[in-house]
């Protein structure tokens, strides 16, 4: 670890409980200037928590917090970030309506000499961030028509515009393509060699190496290791973390797809408005999907991946076009409702805003799309709904003291595995999962990996969207590849490769061509 004299924050015994949970246990984190810690911890270990409590989120329940020596305490976000602390949230706090340049600068908008928010110089200020981190978007567009890959780097570039002396980045790559994290890396090279301190939260082993300088590891609570990066093995961050042995890497059984259970046919989704760029989110793809068979869907963000998914579910009924068929018989699915109906189920890629309801319950939120199963006399039964929920709940390994528990106080990953037996309830022939394990540890992966690998021995068929191509040629039987809203490729299991899959994912321009 770096020397004392680097040191810029501390905290010391930190204790924080939310009803039934006792988040952080004594927990003590040292922050140094120029490099980077990183956090590690199973979902459910109390990292987010301590992150909000040092970016005064949350007040601690006993310890203190030092800042350059002298102790601190932090009654809201806003004295944390007076105080040079910025954090870039995993779960995206944007507001929907507002531009991104709004965003961007939010409650720090320059003004006219008449008190006027000067738009031309938010515009102006916003257009460099996003040169910076290379988003192709305009700073006057709405944050509600951006997908969330580009929300999560809009993030970003608000907390580097706050000039923080200590950023804390919670699972910021979870949304980003493969070059959206290559101009991450570097922005973050640079702020070290700013002096700028940065804790780092991250499920992806692979990305320490590239960033990371110090490591803290917690579980249950509390930190149970502390070493520089280079004196710590995979294995022994993943012993720390699960408190065991690292499990064997997943082995997917080898599938035998069965009869065919949906067809797709020139499905299309035209885009909004009438700007520039390409008329259609998703251009005449076809595919099909047999039971027992899992059908990776792989593509760089902008692809068309999370819109494809949606036409299956019913989202865009106006907009969309093309034929469907299930087990043979003609359904185009005008509502979620019907495609419900029809043996659907989507698991979608942002938890947060389209997959669960916050101020709910477990129970509440696991029984949503099967109400029909738990009601009586028109209203739900609570006792029904605890009797047919609780066995998914368990399936799923949900670490929760009850299914009354709020799920907002549930970890990201834990939240994740409620939405997955949500849509397992309600016994689904095509299960269509996006971005299943973005902000999952790793050994919750592994226990997702192995659920997706049983429901196809059990004759569901699934549609996987990862943006992590590891992920893809672990789980598929088939990749389907798409770019630009069109599908670009297809590989057996056999002829899938990660060279295969990205030259198919990229989009062919004059200077690629030649």
């Amino acid at each position: 670890m770096a020397a004392d004299s680097d040191l810029i924050l501390a905290a010391d015994g930190i204790v924080k409980s939310f009803p039934g949970v006792r988040a952080l246990d004594g927990v003590s984190l040292r922050v140094r200037r120029g490099r980077l810690l990183a956090l590690l911890g199973e979902n459910g270990a109390g990292k987010s928590t301590l992150m909000n409590i040092l970016a005064g989120v949350f007040p601690p329940d006993a310890g203190t917090l030092t800042l350059d020596g002298a102790a601190v305490r932090f009654p809201n976000p806003q004295a944390a970030l007076a105080a040079g602390i910025g954090i870039v949230f995993q779960e995206l706090n944007l507001i929907p309506y507002l531009s991104v340049a709004e965003n961007i600068f939010l409650g720090r908008e320059p003004r006219t000499r008449f008190g006027f928010i000067d738009y031309p110089r938010l515009n102006a200020d916003a257009a460099a961030l996003l040169r910076r981190l290379e988003l192709a978007v305009p700073p006057t567009a709405l944050i509600a028509d951006l997908r969330v890959g580009q929300q999560q780097l809009v993030e970003i570039a608000r907390a580097v515009s706050q000039e923080a002396r200590i950023l804390i980045l919670d699972e910021p790559t979870s949304s980003l393509s493969a070059h959206e994290v290559e101009v991450l890396f570097g922005v973050i090279a640079d702020l070290k060699r700013r002096g700028v301190a940065l804790v780092y939260i991250t499920h992806k082993f692979e990305e320490l190496a590239r960033v990371c300088d110090d490591v803290t590891v917690m579980r249950d609570g509390r930190v149970v290791g502390e070493a520089a990066f280079p004196d710590l093995t995979r294995d022994a961050l993943v012993r720390l973390m699960a408190g065991r042995e690292a499990k064997e890497t997943f082995q997917k059984t080898p599938a035998v797809p069965g009869a065919e259970l949906l067809r797709a046919e020139g499905l299309t989704l035209r885009g909004p408005g009438t700007g520039a760029g390409r008329s259609s989110l998703v251009d005449g793809v076809s595919f099909n999907l047999r039971r027992g068979e899992v059908l990776g869907l792989f593509g760089l963000v902008g692809a068309g991946r999370t819109e494809l998914l949606e036409i299956l579910f019913g989202l865009h009924p106006g907009r969309a076009t093309g034929r469907l068929e299930i087990e043979g018989c003609a359904a185009f699915p005008a509502s979620p409702a019907d495609a419900i109906a029809a043996g659907l189920a989507l698991a979608p890629e942002d938890r947060k805003r389209d997959g669960l309801v916050l101020p709910m319950s477990v129970a509440a939120n696991a029984s949503l799309a099967s109400l029909g199963r738990t009601l009586r006399a028109g209203l739900v039964d609570a006792d029904r709904e605890a009797a047919y929920i609780a066995p998914y709940i368990e399936r799923f390994r949900v670490k929760t003291p009850s299914l009354d528990q709020l799920i907002v106080n549930l970890s990201g990953g834990n939240q994740q595995k409620v939405i997955l037996a949500k849509w397992l309830a309600t016994g689904p022939k095509v299960l269509l999962l996006d971005e299943p394990t973005r902000g999952i540890d790793v050994n919750a992966k592994r226990e997702i990996y192995a659920f997706i690998d049983e429901l196809a021995q059990l004759g569901l068929g699934l549609v996987v969207v990862s943006s992590e191509l590891p992920e893809i040629l672990a789980l598929s039987d088939r990749v389907m590849v798409m770019c630009e809203g069109r599908k670009t490729a297809e590989f057996t299991r056999a002829e899938a490769t990660a060279e295969r899959i990205l030259a198919a994912a990229f989009p062919v321009t004059t200077a690629t061509a030649a």
